[in-house]
C-alpha cells in the first residue's frame, strides 16, 4: 500500500503477537482434535497452563504427548468434560475449582455437527451441546473468573449464525420438521445472543471477565468428503490460521467487550483474524434476554 509516496507494509494480527502468558490458566474446550487443539498447543507453547477440557479422555491425553514432545516445559492437564451431560459439566466444574485458584481464560470451542439426537437430559443434541452446555460450563465457571484479573470468556459461533431464525419457542425441536443444518446454524446464533448478553450483564456490575467471540471461517478438516473436500483448495484454510481468530479473541489486548472475530478474506472465509459484524439478528437483547431466561430454566444454572 502506498500513502503520499510511502510504501506502508501492513501487518496483520498472528500468534507471533500474543505474548507470555506464564501463570495464567486456560480452560479450551473440544481440545482433543481441529481447532480447539491447535489454540491450546499455541496458548501452551506461550507457557500458559492449560486445561483440555474433552469428552474422550484417552484422546486428549493424546494431544497432550504431542504438544509436550514439541514443548517439553508445556504445562498441560486433560480432564473429562461431556457438554451433553449436566452433570459432567457439574463434575469438571468442581474438580477444576478443586485445583486451581485463578481462571484467565475460559474459551468456550467444542462445538457439534451431527445427525438429530438428543442430549442425556433431553435437549436437541445442537443446541444443547453447542449452546446449553456451555451456557452451563460459563455459569459454574463465572466465579472464578471474576476473581481473576483481566480475565476473558471467549465463544466460538460460527459463519452459519448468519442462517439463523431461531425460534425461541421451539428451542429443541418439538413442534417443527427438523432440519440438521438450521439446527447447527441455531446454536452458532445462540452462542452470540449468550457472548452478548453475558457482555451486558457483566458490564452492568463491573466488566470482569471480558467477553469476546470468534470464528473459523471455512477451515479445512480431516471429516470433509466429496464436493466440500474439492473446495478446500480455493476456500478452505489451515487449523493454525482458523484457530487464530479465536486466540486474538483470547488475547489481543486492543479488543474491547463484545469484539467479534473472524478472517479478513472472501466472505470471512479465510485470511487472517480480523474483527468482524455478526448478523444483524444477532443484537436483539430482547431475544438474547429471552434465550437467557430459557437457558436458566434449562440447565438449572443461575448467574
Amino acid at each position: 500500500m502506498s500513502l503520499g509516496g510511502k510504501i506502508v507494509s501492513r501487518k496483520y494480527w498472528s500468534a507471533d503477537d500474543i505474548p507470555s502468558q506464564k501463570s495464567r490458566v486456560s480452560i479450551v474446550t473440544g481440545s482433543s482434535s481441529g481447532i480447539g487443539k491447535e489454540t491450546a498447543r499455541v496458548l501452551a507453547q506461550k507457557q500458559s497452563t492449560v486445561v483440555l477440557a474433552v469428552r474422550n479422555v484417552s484422546k486428549g491425553e493424546k494431544v497432550a504427548e504431542e504438544i509436550r514432545a514439541d514443548h517439553p516445559d508445556a504445562d498441560i492437564s486433560v480432564m473429562q468434560l461431556d457438554l451433553s451431560n449436566l452433570r459432567s459439566i457439574q463434575e469438571f466444574s468442581s474438580q477444576f475449582l478443586a485445583n486451581f485458584d485463578r481462571l484467565d481464560l475460559l474459551i468456550n470451542n467444542a462445538g457439534v455437527a451431527c445427525p438429530y439426537a438428543k442430549t442425556d437430559d433431553g435437549f436437541e443434541i445442537l443446541i444443547g451441546t453447542n449452546h446449553l452446555g456451555h451456557f452451563a460450563l460459563t455459569g459454574h465457571l463465572i466465579e472464578a473468573l471474576k476473581k481473576t484479573p483481566d480475565s476473558r470468556v471467549v465463544v466460538v459461533s460460527a459463519g452459519a449464525h448468519k442462517s439463523s431464525k431461531i425460534d425461541l419457542d421451539d428451542l429443541n425441536w418439538e413442534k417443527r420438521k427438523y432440519s440438521n443444518f438450521t439446527a447447527y446454524a441455531d446454536s452458532k446464533l445462540a452462542n452470540l445472543y449468550f457472548a452478548y448478553e453475558l457482555k451486558r450483564r457483566l458490564e452492568s456490575e463491573g466488566g470482569n471477565p471480558m467477553v469476546t467471540a470468534a470464528h473459523p471461517g471455512w477451515t479445512t478438516s480431516g471429516l470433509q468428503r466429496g464436493f466440500v473436500k474439492f473446495l478446500n483448495r480455493f476456500f478452505g484454510q489451515s487449523k493454525e490460521m482458523g484457530a487464530l481468530p479465536t486466540l486474538r479473541a483470547a488475547i489481543d489486548e486492543n479488543a474491547s467487550s463484545g469484539d467479534f472475530f473472524g478472517p479478513k478474506d472472501f466472505f470471512e472465509l479465510h485470511g487472517a483474524p480480523i474483527k468482524v459484524e455478526s448478523s444483524k439478528l444477532s443484537h436483539d437483547a430482547e431475544a438474547a434476554q429471552k434465550l437467557w431466561t430459557l437457558s436458566e430454566d434449562l440447565t438449572g444454572i443461575k448467574y
